[in-house]
């Protein structure tokens, strides 16, 4: 793909998202690459986890066991391909601690259904599209050969926010709600306030989606 066409390709997620990676973070991100790579391996393996888990909660939703079974094989085909650059560069595998980033959007799932699985699906999106975000804003800035890896990632970390936003929308109207559409864009307008906020406000945790580091 040419320059022009990640740009278009990063704008609807751009668009979606309530702020932009801060300079700080990808600042302390070239400081910190072994740590970055071990929790973005970190990170496609819990995606493809939760992915499942939906999948056998929600049996029922057949869209959902389809678009999910898809994402859980990228996602683990990305773990394996973040293990093998870790491997190709000597780097160990490392236990490596959560950061808020996810704890703190989980907080925001509601008790009920089908709310608590629309939202649920919002923060997936929300997820997804931060990755791509962050996947975009690093290619430019580490060497050549993680920079072509992580353009390569783009397109399908883009795709599964939009997929995570079209089930979220087939689950409300599924579930014959009164008003789906002003619904899921209410959740959406609150979850990406608590997202950016998270993005954009100082983080004593370095990790791939963690905020503003600390010492910046």
């Amino acid at each position: 793909m040419s320059t022009i066409q990640y740009e278009e390709l990063m704008q609807p997620v751009n668009a979606f998202l309530g702020c932009l990676t801060p300079k700080a973070w990808l600042d302390e991100a070239l400081n910190n690459l072994e740590l970055l790579m071990q929790d973005h391996a970190n990170c496609e393996k819990k995606a493809a986890g939760t992915a499942m888990n939906l999948m056998f909660r929600y049996s029922f939703f057949t869209d959902l066991q389809v678009k999910l079974a898809q994402l859980v094989r990228e996602e683990m085909l990305h773990y394996e391909q973040v293990l093998e650059f870790m491997n190709k560069r000597g780097q160990e595998w490392k236990a490596v601690s959560a950061g808020r980033y996810a704890g703190e959007l989980r907080k925001e799932v509601r008790t009920y259904e089908p709310e608590a699985l629309i939202d649920v699906l919002i923060i997936g999106a929300f997820v997804e599209a931060r990755s791509c975000e962050r996947f975009h804003a690093l290619s430019s800035i580490v060497d050549e050969e993680l920079g072509r890896y992580y353009r390569y990632l783009l397109k399908s970390e883009s795709r599964h926010f939009e997929d995570y936003l079209a089930l979220a929308l087939e689950v409300a109207r599924t579930a014959k709600m009164k008003n789906p559409e002003e619904d899921i864009q209410q959740r959406i307008e609150h979850i990406r306030a608590v997202e950016a906020k998270l993005i954009s406000t100082p983080d004593d945790t370095f990790r791939f989606h963690s905020g503003v580091p600390v010492a910046a």
